[in-house]
């Protein structure tokens, strides 16, 4: 594991270092290089976010190249206790896009977390069109579940913390290995759009974890969902969303998939368990564009053997809710169009939604959150912001909560 790992790394150190030098030596000569830019604070479908990206192309170099990073600093106190201030490298990403051939696209995402800790292929797909309506996808992909999993990219947010429903609950970023059909269709101020894909899903882990409870972040774990799927059957991924150019985009999507391995060597050792979950996602403008309102809910359904004890849920629920009102728009020193937004986040999760079989009473396992916000954006690309975090979370039985403070600064941009 540590050999592949370390040759995936000389052969992605190699692959930057060529892009480094082409680019490099394009500056000399203004019409050998290109940036294909983005505004981030504008946005198409959801289901365009993989490449409505800013990219660099230079000369005949075959691979437009981009990314991103975040970087923030910490400061937290849960019931007084703190253990001080802390930065953090959350993430830094790189993209690769091709032109293959007319109406054939290559794009991949390569993901470093928390400095190396975690190096991930976050998606590497092939998308060949057909037609508008009629576009075939294969390859590491992104379950289109709900909104934020498609449109996570940091320099899109005003918030620096990704939200507790879309990482915990369905989670974000969740992709993987498949093959399907994705579509749109135009007609006056109006955008539909359709996702349907089959790919690898989750894994026991879903019930089998550190965690003791249902958990789907865990259940995307296995090391082995790119190379085979761990119930020997499919997940089913769709999408549907509508957009309007004056009122916004909603969107409804579906997954569910067998989880468990119920037979081993050909033998049915166990009966076939289902996890499922259902999004509802929106974003919309008022105020002549100032205050931009998004949102998500997610419902999770799973089937859990009866020999499970009641900290693991059948059913899970949570959204967030975030207002974002743009206060100043114009030109900071040599900035023009500069953005100064206020913004307000408001999220819940509860993990256990049920009662106990002994008395009746209500399951505690939840948290929410209030998170207020200011980020200034110099350019389409990059933000600063400083968020104040303030949630409290309720364990199993109901206990009182833990109360929790975090302050944060941050940064993210699109390079």
């Amino acid at each position: 594991m540590k050999t592949s790992i370390s040759t995936f790394n000389s052969i992605l150190l190699v692959l930057i270092s060529v892009c480094v030098f082409t680019t490099a030596n394009a500056q000399s000569d203004s019409t050998y290089s290109q940036a294909i830019l983005t505004d981030t604070t504008t946005q198409k479908l959801n289901m365009d976010a993989v490449y409505n990206r800013p990219f660099l192309t230079s000369g005949k170099l075959p691979v437009a190249i981009g990314g991103y990073l975040e970087a923030n600093s910490r400061y937290a106190s849960t019931d007084g206790v703190s253990d001080g201030l802390s930065f953090q490298m959350r993430r830094m990403t790189l993209f690769f896009s091709s032109t293959i051939a007319q109406k054939i696209k290559f794009f991949s995402e390569i993901e470093f977390e928390d400095g190396t800790k975690h190096i991930n292929i976050e998606t590497a797909l092939i998308d060949i069109e057909l037609h508008s309506l009629l576009n075939l996808r294969g390859g590491i992909l992104m379950n289109p579940i709900g909104a934020f999993n498609q449109n996570h990219d940091g320099p899109r947010w005003d918030f620096i913390d990704r939200p507790i429903s879309a990482t915990t609950i369905i989670p974000a970023t969740l992709s993987n290995v498949g093959v399907g059909l994705h579509g749109k269709y135009f007609v006056n101020r109006w955008t539909l759009g359709y996702e349907l894909y089959l790919t690898n899903g989750f894994d026991d882990a879903i019930i089998t974890n550190t965690d003791n409870r249902t958990s789907l972040a865990a259940g995307k774990s296995n090391e082995d969902k790119f190379e085979f799927s761990n119930s020997g059957l499919p997940m089913v991924t769709g999408k549907f969303a509508v957009r309007n150019r004056t009122f916004g985009e909603v969107g409804i999507s579906y997954m569910s998939g067998v989880y468990n391995k119920y037979r081993h060597d050909g033998i049915v050792i166990d009966d076939k368990r289902t996890a499922s979950v259902i999004a509802v996602d929106f974003t919309t403008s008022a105020l002549d564009t100032r205050l931009t309102i998004t949102g998500e809910v997610a419902k999770v359904y799973v089937d859990v053997p009866n020999s499970y004890s009641q900290l693991f849920a059948s059913e899970q629920v949570g959204g967030y809710i975030d207002l974002v009102g743009t206060i100043f728009n114009g030109d900071v020193l040599d900035w023009q169009n500069s953005k100064c937004n206020l913004a307000l986040r408001l999220e819940y999760a509860d993990y256990n939604q049920g009662n106990f079989n002994e008395t009746g009473g209500n399951i505690s396992d939840h948290i929410w959150a209030v998170v207020p916000g200011i980020a200034f954006r110099p350019t389409g690309s990059l933000v600063m912001r400083a968020n104040y975090r303030y949630e409290q979370q309720t364990d199993f039985l109901g206990n009182p909560p833990a109360k929790t403070g975090v302050i944060q600064f941050g940064i993210s941009s699109y390079f």
